[in-house]
Formats: C-alpha cells, structure tokens, sequence
C-alpha cells in the first residue's frame, strides 16, 4: 500500500473581485460518504474541469467525480486576470517572445488548440460575451522601453506572419481616456474571459454529467489493490485512475518537490462608478484589456455592465514559501495598486477598490510543465508557467488523452518536456528569486 498525506490545503488572501461579481446557477455539493468512480480529477480549475469535459468526450460512459478543496472559483481558477493568450507570452523572460521561430510557432498552436476547446465549451454551454469575447489584446507601452519592447515583439509575430497592428498614443487615448500610454501593440487571438463566471459555467455545464463536489479538500491519497482512494473529511473517492489538477500544490501531494516556484501576483478592483458622463471621459470605451509591454508591469481591464464600470488592475509579485501573504503584505500592495491606478486615471481618484486580493502563479525554472503519469495510474496536469487560463486548459486535454491512450501530435509535444529543474536550497531560493522580480519591477518602472 501506498499513502501520502497531503501537506498543505488551498488558502487565499482576499476576495477576487471577479468571483465576487460572479453569480452561479448550481447548487454547493459536499461529499459525505463513500464514493466509487472511474475517474477522479482533484481541483474544480482549468486543468480540472477541462479533464472533467474532455472524458464526457473520450469516454461518456464512466463514471467522473471532481473534487476540490473550496468553492469553484474561490481558489486560483478565478482569481486571474482572464486573458486566454495565443500568441507567445513568457513570463519568466525579459520578453514575451524569448523563444526560436520553431518553438515560438509550436506554443501559438497549442495554445490556439486549448483556446478553440474552450471556444467550443462556451458556445455549448451558452457563456455570454461578457464571460467569453474573442476580444484580441492589446500590449501597452507607458515608457520608450515599452515601445521597443513592443517593436521587438512585433518584429518577432511578423517573422511568423502573425497578424497585429501598432496603435499611437491618440489611439490608446481614445481607447482608454488617458494619456499615460504612449503606444500599444494589437494582437486579434486573443480572447478575454471574467473567470469566475467562465468557470462556474464550465462547472455547471458539466454537473449533469459530472460528479463536482466542493468543500471538499483531499486530506490523504492511498493506493491499494490497483486503486487510489482519496480521503476528505467526510468521505472518500476510490478510483483506478486519478488526475492532480490541483497546479502548485502538486509539491503538497508530495511530487516535484523543489522544483516549483510560487508566485504570488497581486490584484485590486474598484467599485462600480457611472459608465457614462466623467466616468467615460476619464477612462476611455466600456471595454477595454491592457498587458504591459513590460511582463512585469501591470495588466489593467476595463470593463461595463447595466450602465455601471469598473477596473481591475494585476501588478507586483512575489515568490512565497507559504500558502498566503502576511496582512501588511497585502496592505502594501494595495497602495502599490492604488498609486498605479491613481496615476493611470486621475480623474477617477476618487473611486475606491473594492477588492484586493492576491493568487498563486506555478512556474518552473525551466519554464516546462509537470506533467505526466507520476505513479500507476496517478497523473499530473500542473504547472502553467503563468499562463494558467490556456496552459492549464491544454494540461487537461493532454492528460487525459495521455490516460486514454488517445495520440496526437499536440500530446506528442507536449510530453516532449524534461522534468521541471531543482530550485536551489533555502534561503537561497528565496533571495535570489525576489530580488530577481524586484529588480524586474524596478526596470519595469512606469509600466507598473
């Protein structure tokens, strides 16, 4: 027999504003008791439900039981800045683009693939454009080195014959109603989502076929008999076959260890103000979706309902050996968020945030996924390098046409990936990680 108690559960700091917003249309089910499944996928996000769809495809006759620790979307799935990025988007480089031609071709494939299997679930599930827009993206440059890095990342699409489109400081004016950008760089791929509602209608599109069970947070995994169990504080789940969908916290379930880094990312939403009148003069169109040209600057999105707007800003990061950030932490970044969006919009200094919260991001030194069959099969979909809305998606296709032994070419690629590298020791890691983002943040300057 084989048991492993898992370390750490789920915690979060803050509530994400996009899950506060965000109404759901299904009932909160708790296992209580003794379950028997097919398949077990641990953690209601991305890489989670998108396993959960992918087998009512592959195999729509066994039985699938989702577990996770919270409620579907508390945790991280609904606490980013909901961008689904096709094009190239390296966090852990200076620029989005840092790869070859080949390698920078290959990523835009994959992630167009996860991107049109999200597509074609918003479509069978009835998500509206407020929750799904093919919306393209928009780089924004607040500084001259801004500008170059947008060129270059141009220089790049343009060698892949990528569409794309540069726009003068008068066009992010007018878009955004300030003139703190001084250019930006359009890509069309792009699609923007409001997370929290995207997966919750993932989660309730599926719950007539699917077994999701929330407050549900997996203490132990035991494999015995050809069989894993997996033991919640009011029940278990045994199955033949399980999926970890569960991102950084694969290093709990006692797998990859030291070779994950936690970054926190930090984010603020304000309160609703009027659309129209000052509110429109001082922040530009209903909607807009702003990534700094810089990767370490701050993602800023606009955006209207029933006559009302609101802004959400994503900027400051930090590497954590713990689940969540110390109060006077989160107290800092939102001043930090406050100064940042003070200067983007002074005529709405008077709006206040509503939210501030902070989410995990799971990358790795390498920038590889941990992905794979880890034990019999038990099997890892995590990891997203900082693009979890499309990385995550993908991880979960790919893993269970891993768990199917259905072939592809995009699974061929994607299992062709060394392990995630060893972190160096503590306090070493965390040293040299901050001050490596420390020293990105403060290169970034105004782009932050």
């Amino acid at each position: 027999m084989i048991e492993r108690t898992v370390k750490r559960l789920p915690a979060e700091n803050g509530r994400s504003g996009w899950e506060a917003i965000s109404k759901r249309a299904f009932p909160v089910r708790s296992l209580e008791g003794n379950v028997n499944a097919d398949w077990l996928i641990v953690g209601a996000g991305f890489a989670g439900l998108s396993a959960a769809r992918r087998l009512t495809q592959v195999r729509p006759g066994d039985q699938v039981v989702v577990l996770d620790a919270r409620e579907v979307a508390v945790s991280t799935a609904g606490r980013n800045s909901g961008f689904m990025i096709d094009v190239p988007h390296n966090l852990s480089s200076g620029e989005y683009a840092s790869a070859g031609a080949d390698t920078a071709r290959a990523e835009m494939a994959q992630n167009r693939f996860a991107i049109g299997f999200a597509a074609e679930i918003a479509d069978e599930f009835g998500m509206s454009l407020e929750t799904f827009n093919r919306s393209g993206k928009i780089n924004a440059a607040a500084t001259e080195r801004g500008l170059k890095l947008n060129e270059s990342f141009g220089k790049s699409l343009k060698a892949n014959n990528e569409p794309h489109r540069y726009l003068d400081a008068a066009e992010m004016r007018e878009l955004a109603g300030t003139s703190y950008y001084i250019g930006g760089l359009f890509t069309p791929g792009a699609v923007t989502i409001q997370p929290a509602d995207y997966i919750r209608g993932l989660a309730g599109g599926l719950s007539s076929r699917v077994d999701i069970f929330e407050n549900s947070p997996v203490t132990s995994l035991r494999r015995e008999n050809g069989n894993w169990t997996a033991i919640t504080p009011r029940g278990t789940v045994t199955a033949p076959k399980v999926i970890l969908g569960v991102n950084g916290h694969i290093e709990d379930f006692g797998h990859y260890e030291r070779r994950l880094m936690h970054i926190f990312a930090y984010a603020s939403m304000t309160a609703p103000f009027p659309a129209d009148g000052l509110g429109r003069r001082a922040s530009g169109q209903d909607r807009w979706a702003l990534l700094p040209a810089d990767s370490m600057g701050a993602t800023v999105r606009k955006f209207t309902t029933d006559g009302q707007a609101r802004i959400a800003i994503r900027t400051k990061y930090t590497y954590e050996t713990t689940i969540t950030a110390s109060p006077s932490r989160m107290e800092k970044m939102a001043r930090a968020h406050l100064r940042s969006f003070e200067a983007r919009f002074p005529g709405l200094s008077g709006v206040p945030f509503e939210n501030t919260w902070s989410g995990r991001l799971c990358l790795s030194l390498n920038h590889v996924p941990a992905f794979g069959e880890i034990d019999e099969g038990l099997y890892s979909a995590c990891c997203e390098n900082g693009l979890g809305t499309v990385k995550s998606t993908l991880a979960g296709i790919m893993v269970v046409n891993l768990a199917t032994g259905v072939n592809s070419p995009q699974l061929a690629e994607f299992m062709d990936n060394p392990l995630p590298s060893k972190l160096p020791p503590e306090p070493l890691a965390w040293i040299g990680i901050n001050s490596v983002i420390r020293y990105q943040e403060l290169r970034a300057g105004r782009e932050g």
